[in-house]
């Protein structure tokens, strides 16, 4: 690991920036009312700037401030409604439920809207162990309005003094992941691979990846002074996004049959040297999203282009020392990747050039391309909550979780001497999530940081005695948290236990020990009640959902299926319908490996179909990566390519498997019922054609290559047709495998 990159990829991140931002912004009003002797109202304001910031995630800024300015009114009448029953402990109850359950409702409309959702449920948890009375109810809950709209005041301000660096931020944490992705892709050309580890670390950084560029979708082409080009950063930084993105399928396009090239190329030496360069790529790929982040030019490497140059010519003077009519395939797949790699060197060449935001760049963004198509819209459509107000809903199902968990939480802090109402309900808040998986792995992680962090807590209070030093011990605990809080539970959590024991005892200096023994006894208890929640009440197991994912994925990789193949049958794709249906089909592959991943940490009871599953994920993302290969051989010049009559009935076949496979997830095919499509034979006879030719060609050219023929017009055929029709072959293969484990699965799958 490069800890020099590591600690300057850290330093410019949206996540310490961001961290920073939110310290300041809930630190900044106690700390100055402290100072004027009124430190009781002052937490009260850092409480409702907390709520909001905790809202503030990444994203367009309308979007950012709608949803602040609705979660400041929200927390203001969830914190007044508290703070008027917290007289009674009926009212107090009845208020617990109803708001569980409303709130958590939210989550319909979106990650933000949950998280609004979330926050107005921790006003009411902070007040309800604070009872007011008459106007002190009104006057709590104007503190913590101040609070939010001094945040959101906030948040603005830095906003308009750098409109473009959160979008910097998140394209670095892109680029870098896409480093991340690159760096997997070199594994295979390593010796002894573990093809199923690499696959399955291929399909969890696709699932980060996804995340990161649908973001950056949002940050970008929902910015509307962005998507009108009207300024130069503008339209360097939607450059760097497209290219980035087009980097990602290239990589995705050097799919190749890994074992015949081991078979073929391991005592060469090729594919260790390979494999290093690409590695060195990915390093090459980490200083340009460092140098997005930081918006400071990126130094280009002078060696890479030399040393794909090197790599050429040791290629080309090893195949002409050792080809012979045996290997000749196994020296078309390799100059194919070396291809690859020499257009990915180009884009890094490409990508340093724009992190200079040279004038003269910039200029080029596709001034046809229709943004809207490529971003996801959530509506307030009050229609939405009433379809969901069914057991149906998975939504519901947790609403009526959290709302029955909560009561009970607030019910044994009632009866219980060491329990604390706040603290185990904000437990069970927390950690309850809509998926078992993540209720299961938020419990164990709360588990852990609050021990961890306890015991961290305890030395840290044993051994310092000086104030000052504390307070700032907690300043930096409370950056931790922020810092970590959205990509790393556990660290936050471990880091949020002292921060928060040391605020309770620099606000009451002798009741430190207790403090700490609370803490871990209601977070156990908290933690209790949440994991027998998710068990027993309504329980929502992703198996339920997985049918659908399912189907999207298939329908997603048909389409992107359908408009790559038009091009060999003399119906090209427009160049806008093909990214648009590249990237449904990389989210819904996304979106399907995250809903596995989900699955294996459920009881395994409820994942008996897991291993054909697993399967049926890494069938599909072949299934993805080779249409990306075969768009190679498309895109650039579709009439090339065209061949209606041989290809027409091949893309034909591998449709309807295609469909035939929707309609097995579906359970609308009855067991037993013939799927064969009536093109099946013309299929297999336009496959035996098209092998037919490059077997021929393959024959033709050992031949040559038996008289010492160097170049010739069969290799250039060769060249050309052998990888296409690869791809067709690899893709008519793994469709009939995912045909089969459709019909395996039916819709028990749903």
């Amino acid at each position: 690991m490069d800890y020099i990159r590591e600690y300057k990829s850290f330093i410019n991140s949206h996540n310490l920036n961001g961290a920073i931002r939110i310290t300041v912004g809930i630190t900044f009003p106690a700390i100055l009312l402290g100072y004027f002797n009124n430190l009781s109202a002052g937490i009260a304001v850092s409480i409702g700037a907390m709520c909001v910031a905790n809202t503030d995630n990444p994203g367009p800024i309308h979007h950012r401030r709608n949803g602040m300015v609705a979660c400041v009114i929200i927390i203001f009448i969830a914190s007044l409604l508290t703070g008027l029953v917290s007289g009674s402990g009926l009212l107090t109850g009845i208020l617990v439920f109803i708001f569980c359950f409303i709130f958590s409702m939210m989550g319909i409309y979106g990650n933000r809207a949950s998280s609004i959702g979330v926050n107005a449920l921790l006003v009411m948890v902070l007040n309800i162990d604070r009872p007011h009375h008459g106007w002190e109810s009104l006057i709590n809950a104007l503190y913590i309005l101040a609070g939010g709209t001094w945040y959101t005041v906030l948040s603005l301000l830095l906003y308009s003094f750098r409109p473009y660096k959160l979008i910097q931020q998140a394209l670095g944490d892109c680029i870098e992941s896409t480093a991340d992705y690159l760096r997997i892709k070199a594994s295979f050309y390593g010796r002894e691979v573990d093809y199923d580890k690499s696959y399955r670390q291929l399909v969890e950084r696709q699932i980060d990846l996804h995340g990161k560029q649908e973001l950056l979708r949002e940050l970008l082409f929902k910015s509307r002074d962005i998507v009108k080009e009207s300024t130069h950063t503008g339209r360097v930084l939607v450059m760097i996004f497209l290219d980035i993105v087009d980097l990602f399928e290239r990589v995705m396009t050097s799919q190749q049959d890994y074992q015949m090239l081991h078979h073929t190329f391991d005592e060469s030496g090729l594919l260790s040297a390979f494999r290093e360069l690409i590695l060195d790529m990915a390093i090459e790929l980490d200083e340009i999203g460092i140098a997005v982040k930081s918006g400071k030019p990126s130094v280009e490497t002078p060696h890479l282009s030399s040393r794909l140059k090197q790599l050429r010519e040791s290629f080309i003077r090893y195949r002409d020392q050792h080809r012979n009519a045996e290997n000749v395939e196994g020296f078309i797949g390799l100059r194919h990747i070396l291809e690859s790699m020499e257009d990915i060197g180009d884009r890094l060449h490409t990508l340093h050039g724009y992190t200079t935001y040279d004038r003269r760049l910039g200029k080029d963004v596709p001034p046809t391309l229709d943004y809207e198509q490529f971003i996801t819209h959530q509506d307030i459509d009050k229609k939405l909550i009433f379809d969901n107000l069914s057991l149906r809903s998975h939504i519901f199902r947790h609403s009526l979780r959290v709302g029955i968990a909560t009561i009970a939480g607030y019910i044994i802090s009632v009866f219980l001497p060491f329990g604390h109402g706040y603290w185990i309900l904000l437990t069970i808040i927390v950690i309850l999530k809509p998926a078992y998986s993540l209720t299961k792995k938020r419990n164990w992680e709360r588990l852990m940081g609050t021990l961890a962090g306890a015991l961290a807590g305890l030395l840290i209070l044993y051994f310092i005695h000086d104030r000052d030093v504390l307070f700032v011990l907690m300043i930096l605990f409370m950056i931790g948290t922020y810092v970590f809080i959205r990509t790393n539970y556990l660290i936050s959590v471990t880091v949020m236990t002292p921060y928060v024991l040391l605020l309770f005892h620099l606000l009451y200096p002798t009741d430190f020990r207790s403090i700490l023994s609370d803490r871990v006894i209601d977070t156990a208890i908290g933690s209790v009640l949440a994991f027998l929640a998710n068990i027993f009440i309504v329980p929502s197991w992703e198996g339920e959902q997985i049918g659908d994912y399912m189907i999207k994925v298939i329908e997603a990789n048909a389409a992107y299926f359908r408009d790559i193949a038009g091009a060999f049958i003399g119906r090209p794709a427009q160049m806008a319908q093909y990214k648009l249906s590249r990237k449904e089909a990389f989210v819904a592959l996304a979106n399907l490996s995250d809903a596995f991943g989900r699955i294996l940490s459920e009881p395994r009871g409820k994942r008996e179909e897991a291993g054909k599953m697993h399967q049926f994920v890494v069938s599909n993302h072949m299934l993805t990566s080779h249409i990306a290969t075969l768009a190679y051989y498309a895109i650039p010049e579709p009439a090339k390519v065209a061949d209606p009559p041989v290809y027409q009935p091949v893309v034909s076949e591998i449709d309807a498997r295609l469909e035939n496979t929707i309609l097995w997830l579906k359970g609308e095919i009855a067991e037993g019922r013939d799927t064969t499509t009536a093109t099946a034979d013309v299929a297999r006879e336009g496959l035996r054609i098209l092998n037919d030719r490059v077997n021929s060609l393959v024959e033709r050219r050992k031949a040559e290559l038996g008289r010492n023929i160097i170049d010739s017009d069969t290799r250039k055929q060769l060249s050309g047709l052998k990888p296409i029709v690869d791809q067709f072959n690899f893709i008519a293969k793994v469709s009939v495998n995912i045909e089969r484990l459709s019909k395996e699965l039916g819709g028990g799958a749903r």
